[in-house]
């Protein structure tokens, strides 16, 4: 399991995280999500809604090699593909992880 995953929960439990495709858009419209994740089993729609939109509003997003099961795994939810991490420190520490 990725080192990341840990993070990510922790990230998740302390409250930092937005779930949702709605929710992540407007956190990325607003300027609070500072890195988004999406796992690699996203469908092409949603994926190109919200990599355009992070494109659009400069906000960087990694499509990681784990599937949804394992992102939602993470989190304690299901059927989660995309995360946005909302905490400028834990999205650094996550980023970091990707080189």
């Amino acid at each position: 399991m990725s080192r990341y995953l840990n993070l990510l929960g922790l990230a998740f439990r302390a409250g930092k995280c937005s779930l949702g495709e709605d929710a992540i858009l407007r956190d990325i419209r607003s300027g609070k999500a500072k890195l988004v994740l999406l796992a690699k089993d996203t469908g092409e729609q949603t994926k190109k809604r919200i990599t355009d939109k992070c494109k659009f509003y400069h906000v960087p997003y990694q499509i990681v090699e784990e599937e949804r099961d394992t992102l939602s795994h993470a989190i304690g939810k299901s059927q989660r593909v995309a995360i946005a991490i909302l905490d400028a420190g834990f999205a650094k520490k996550i980023k970091s992880y990707f080189g």
